[in-house]
């Protein structure tokens, strides 16, 4: 009797957060995948059209060059933010003097708010007076066009990308702090040289954390939007920066086509969630569990 109080208890308790749940997100994610059938702008009610939304992405020359900007993007920006944070990981945790304050401004960038990144970055890479052209005129090397020149744009964001990964670096430094130390004495003693030790002991030791940050940054690279939304509008030089989640938003908001955003936000889960399925498939027999 006492346990079945406790239970409805705990029902009333969690009661306004299971409506919430059920309002704010299971209505709006059900309702999208029936709006992904329909022709709808949010303006007049929806009409089923059956798959015509589907059908229609597939002959999309847009839909197809977002998709292929969206797939360089990631495939370039995260390994090369997992490699840089891991490393920065590991130089922030030796002993050094005043090791805080480096923590501190490596990780400082990633507080940054993302339209007052763009913002900063636009100035940065101006190519007629931004500081980065400026500091490679010094050393007599003339730098690019970085918002302008298509072969440009897309590096010029994976270098902002790169910049930010002070949340990745600081999940790292906590996880290599948890390495005992007893391990790497005993490869020492064995014989073993740095990257020995860094790739049979410290790597293997934080491969959970590794497998963890790769799948955050699968979703995270293949919804990018908020920078290049600011710093490219309409995906300009050409639409060499206009990524997926920017499509969807201007069929939604601008083209006032609800229905063919849905379709393209659906399209995009079942994208991130074979491509997690997959890595977490194929990095298990990589990752170690301390005591397993």
């Amino acid at each position: 009797m006492m346990r079945r109080k406790e239970g409805r208890a705990g029902f009333l308790f969690a009661l306004p957060w299971l409506f919430g749940l059920l309002a704010f997100m299971f209505y709006p994610l059900l309702m999208s995948l029936y709006y992904s059938f329909c022709d709808y702008s949010a303006l007049r009610s929806p009409v089923w059209i059956g798959t015509d939304n589907y059908s229609e992405l597939f002959h999309d020359e847009v839909f197809w060059t977002c998709v292929k900007n969206t797939i360089l993007y990631a495939c370039v920006s995260l390994p090369l933010g997992m490699v840089i944070a891991i490393g920065l990981a590991m130089l922030l945790n030796t002993n050094v003097k005043g090791m805080t304050v480096y923590r501190t401004i490596f990780f400082i960038p990633s507080l940054v708010p993302m339209v007052s990144l763009a913002m900063l970055w636009l100035w940065i890479l101006n190519g007629d007076y931004g500081v980065l052209n400026t500091a490679l005129g010094s050393i007599g090397i003339k730098g690019p066009n970085w918002l302008s020149d298509v072969s440009w744009t897309k590096p010029a964001l994976i270098l902002m990308s790169v910049w930010g990964v002070g949340n990745a670096m600081l999940i790292y430094l906590a996880s290599l702090q948890d390495v005992p130390t007893s391990l790497l004495e005993a490869a020492e003693l064995d014989g073993a040289n740095a990257w020995q030790k860094t790739r049979n002991v410290t790597l293997p030791m934080i491969s959970p954390v590794i497998q963890f940050n790769m799948v955050m940054g699968i979703i995270g690279s293949l919804q990018v939007f908020a920078i290049p939304f600011v710093m490219f509008p309409g995906g300009t030089p050409a639409r060499s920066t206009y990524f997926y989640a920017m499509y969807l938003y201007d069929n939604a908001f601008s083209y006032s086509r609800m229905g063919y955003a849905s379709a393209m936000g659906w399209i995009l889960f079942v994208v991130i969630l074979l491509l997690t399925l997959i890595a977490l498939k194929l990095s298990n027999r990589h990752v170690h569990y301390g005591g397993v």
